[in-house]
């Protein structure tokens, strides 16, 4: 049996594919001989799964889709505050290639315009790299993000270096402001090398899938990043990504997005998945015509605006039930779902209201499929007051999916894998007692 993903994206594409408006990037003689009636869009997974229809094998030169890379490059090789010293994160309002500096400063607006995305190639690499190292390290971890060994397209970029001309103006005014502070030619030739590697639209998708998996791709399960710098990027992308459009793409489309002057054009949904589209006919903001009906299409098809409000899920406690009785008693309290604060408020407040009369409270996340940092530090406080208040804690978690379960100081819990070997005797086998400070362990 197929899939009937393929069939929706064969679907989509069709009713695009009439729209001829828009041209292909003119002022570089290597995109504008493109094909313009290319067209293409996949999908990958947090999991690693590629769906994809149309020219999705197709190679074309990255352009400014490398911007949101490099800039997760280079806050993870200097650092935020190295970075934020020389790139403010502020929506530009602004073609891709105007001169968008702070007065006082000379600082770039954000790292989506060119005089940003140079300045955030300079950081690439440790201090002090030179250009062809810095080059080496963006190619590296470009290809990192897409999974597989990308190159530069030699031919693209001696084209795009040939018209170069306002780059290295931006360049300039840089180096005049000590944005930069080295040769701006090796700088803007380094920038055009990273525009110019070759991607398909099943790169990209893959690409913006370990954005949208916090960092790590789907594929080779390899980190690349660390999640506070996902955090930035995508907030980035999101209020700056498409450039003066970018407002209009947030209101209709809700998705961190970056697009590119050779068609390409991205989005990356945290937690749910990386999309990519290929047309190479732009408009007059510089991103794909077709590429934006596709994005319009998919976000109203299948929900996927950040802004949408999600049907409230099933309560996080799944059943508060007595087993056994007298001293034999155990309060089992079973939870569900993904965890965030709103569910974990939900679950304190139900165990405060109604306190546990038994000598033993098990909390059972066996049917927890996620829970976040907050939510755990607010159910390891509530084993901790439950201790404290004399109950023996115990917590069903066969799948360890609360990490370090430690309620801190006079708390304890013990941890088993189901909830059958909850002892009547504290210690019996099967159970992984985890004792803490300010208690004796009297197993």
């Amino acid at each position: 049996m197929r899939s009937m993903i393929p069939d929706y994206l064969d679907g989509a594409l069709s009713d695009v594919v009439a729209d001829d408006s828009g041209a292909t990037a003119a002022y570089i003689p290597e995109l504008a001989a493109a094909d313009p009636d290319r067209l293409g869009a996949a999908f990958a997974t947090i999991d690693g799964q590629v769906y994809g229809a149309g020219d999705v094998e197709v190679e074309f030169t990255i352009q400014s889709i490398s911007k949101p890379f490099a800039y997760a490059l280079a806050l993870s090789d200097r650092g935020f505050g190295p970075v934020l010293a020389k790139v403010g994160v502020e929506p530009s309002g602004e073609a891709f290639n105007e001169i968008s500096l702070e007065d006082e400063t000379g600082r770039p607006l954000n790292p989506m315009i060119n005089a940003g995305a140079m300045t955030t190639h300079s950081l690439t690499g440790p201090d002090g790299a030179d250009p062809a190292r810095r080059v080496e390290r963006v190619i590296d971890g470009l290809s990192a993000f897409a999974g597989r060994r990308l190159r530069v397209d030699e031919a693209t970029c001696a084209s795009e270096m040939e018209h170069a001309h306002r780059n290295l103006a931006i360049a300039h005014m840089l180096r005049s402001h000590e944005i930069l502070t080295e040769d701006p030619r090796g700088v803007v030739d380094g920038y055009l090398r990273q525009c110019s590697v070759l991607v398909t639209a099943r790169d990209l998708a893959m690409m913006a899938a370990t954005l949208a998996n916090r960092g790590v791709n789907p594929l080779s399960g390899r980190r690349v990043v660390g999640e506070r710098v996902v955090r930035q990027v995508l907030s980035v992308m999101a209020t700056c990504g498409m450039y003066d459009a970018a407002g209009d793409w947030a209101t209709q489309v809700g998705i961190p997005a970056k697009s590119g002057v050779a068609g390409g054009l991205i989005g990356a949904l945290p937690g749910q998945l990386g999309i990519a589209t290929f047309s190479p006919r732009l408009d007059g903001h510089g991103n794909s015509v077709r590429g934006v009906s596709l994005f319009e299409r998919f976000t109203s098809d299948m929900g996927l605006h950040l802004m949408e409000v999600p049907p409230a899920a099933r309560a996080v406690v799944r059943s508060n039930r007595a087993r056994g009785s007298a001293g034999d008693a155990v309060r089992v309290l079973r939870l569900q779902g993904g965890i965030r604060f709103a569910g974990a408020e939900r679950f304190v407040r139900e165990v405060i209201d109604s306190p546990p009369a038994e000598p033993r409270v098990v909390v059972d996340v066996s049917e927890v499929y996620s829970i976040d940092d907050v939510s755990r530090r607010m159910l390891l406080e509530l084993v901790r007051r439950l201790t404290l208040d004399g109950h023996d804690v115990y917590l069903v978690d066969p799948e360890a999916v609360v990490p370090d379960p430690d309620p801190g100081e006079g708390g304890r819990v013990t941890v088993v894998d189901d909830i059958d070997e909850v002892p009547v005797v504290r210690g019996e086998a099967g159970a992984r007692d985890v004792a803490l400070a300010g208690r004796a362990d009297d197993a």
